[in-house]
């Protein structure tokens, strides 16, 4: 599971919600626990390598253009996808550039909605900045 888990981790920027899909799979890793797969696990572990094999075609940036920061927090975890609107055969297409993820720390089980979106809202411009800084760009969050 470990090794399943690091290859899809290493293909993070092309599964969005990664982190959401794969907290039943990382708590498997525990060592303290004994290994048991139920139909939770069964069912994200399938969901991951759907998502895995269906993974979006991901566009170069163009810092000439605006780019769109969809972000959402849920209670599993922390999910953005850096979107563009780039013009692919003569047409307007708004597309993928990179997602990230990662699952919430206990402490920050404890916050509020509107605490979690600002919290995350600060973690995404951080992990994003090489492709945001100097650029314009909305951010779009439930």
């Amino acid at each position: 599971m470990q090794s399943f888990l690091g290859f899809a981790s290493y293909h993070r920027q092309h599964i969005k919600d990664l982190a959401r899909i794969a907290n039943s799979l990382y708590k498997l890793c525990d060592q303290q626990k004994l290994y048991e797969m139920t139909e939770e696990t069964i069912k994200a572990y399938e969901e991951l390598k759907n998502s895995l094999t269906n993974a979006p075609f991901l566009l170069m940036s163009d810092w000439k253009l605006p780019f769109k920061l969809y972000i959402d927090a849920c209670g599993e975890g922390l999910g953005a996808a850096l979107h563009q609107a780039q013009l692919i055969n003569d047409k307007p297409v708004e597309g993928p550039i990179c997602f990230i993820s990662r699952q919430i720390k206990p402490i920050e089980a404890r916050y509020g909605e509107s605490q979690m979106e600002f919290l995350f809202l600060v973690w995404a411009l951080e992990k994003l900045h090489y492709d945001l800084d100097g650029t314009v760009f909305d951010v779009i969050t439930d």
